[in-house]
């Protein structure tokens, strides 16, 4: 006799095409929100928000590659704009959905619990998968999310403010230089990215601007984050954390341990971007903390 899934019920309320929030998924499945949330996340391992957003990506990215536009891709995916899927979709995968041909080789994103989106409406469960250390991940995450809501915040600000000189001879990095504004302290940020993506990648030295606009900047980031995201991930894929590279953009070329290039991105990131909120607060933009708790709570839906 074939008893009653509970778990399956759980993850066709996650999955039905009329859920598109906590309170509609819990409705499905007949349970209070904070029930459905505790129980979908200790016997699937990912709250239902999160593995909506995932899985709706994984069949978008499928669909995309069938020829579906991405405009009706990103409405079926539950977005409301098209903006907001490209990004959400560029992060996810390093390329946005424009690029998702059919060379790419899976349309499935890292998942611990190995639920992904099976065509053309089912899921599969791939038991022997592995994923990015969860520590290493929101960490990685959460400096890209932080880095361009500060930039959205810089936008606000009139030229001069954006250029002020607001920590004379201040410097993060003695071979960086002076970092004494709040447009310096950022562009260097998104720049990390850029410039250690280039060693990784064995490309040439970025030529970029330095004293860009946050608009300008804006576009640089989005153009770095997807890709920096998927060299991480291609790093914790391969099992790469301790190989090394050599670094021929140094004279003379060094040599640097993957794992200790990714942790200097993010030491200097996170002191960088505790900065400029400071900075922000001193002009008048109201900042929050940027707490990774906060981030990982809106990341899964809990903050409503």
């Amino acid at each position: 006799m074939t008893g009653r899934d509970r778990l399956r019920e759980l993850l066709d309320a996650v999955l039905d095409e009329d859920n598109r929030t906590l309170a509609d998924m819990a409705d499905g499945a007949f349970a209070s929100p904070y029930h459905f949330t505790r129980v979908l996340s200790r016997d699937a391992g990912e709250a239902p928000v999160a593995m909506r957003r995932r899985v709706m990506l994984e069949r978008a990215a499928w669909r995309i590659r069938r020829g579906t536009p991405v405009t009706e891709a990103a409405w079926e995916a539950g977005y409301e704009s098209l903006e907001g899927f490209s990004r959400a979709f560029t992060r996810a995968y390093g390329h946005p959905p424009s690029e998702a041909g059919a060379g790419a080789v899976s349309v499935w994103l890292p998942a611990a619990n190995g639920i992904h989106f099976h065509p053309p409406t089912s899921l599969w469960v791939h038991t022997s998968e592995q994923s990015m250390n969860p520590v290493t991940d929101q960490l990685v995450r959460h400096d890209l999310d932080d880095t361009r809501e500060l930039i959205e915040h810089a936008k606000g600000l009139s030229d001069a403010a954006w250029r002020e000189v607001r920590g004379p001879g201040h410097e993060v990095a003695s071979w960086e230089g002076p970092e004494e504004s709040i447009a310096a302290v950022l562009e260097r940020t998104v720049f990390a990215k850029e410039v250690w993506l280039a060693a990784i990648e064995g490309t040439d030295f970025p030529d970029v601007d330095r004293s860009p606009s946050p608009a300008g900047l804006l576009e640089r980031y989005d153009a770095v984050a997807a890709r920096w995201l998927a060299a991480v991930r291609d790093i914790d894929r391969r099992g790469a954390w301790d190989d090394r590279i050599v670094d021929a953009l140094c004279e003379p070329p060094e040599s640097f341990v993957l794992s200790s290039i990714v942790a200097h991105v993010l030491t200097f990131s996170a002191y960088r971007r505790q900065l400029t909120r400071v900075w922000l607060r001193a002009a008048g933009v109201d900042a929050d903390d940027g707490d990774p708790i906060n981030w990982l709570r809106r990341e899964l839906g809990e903050d409503a």
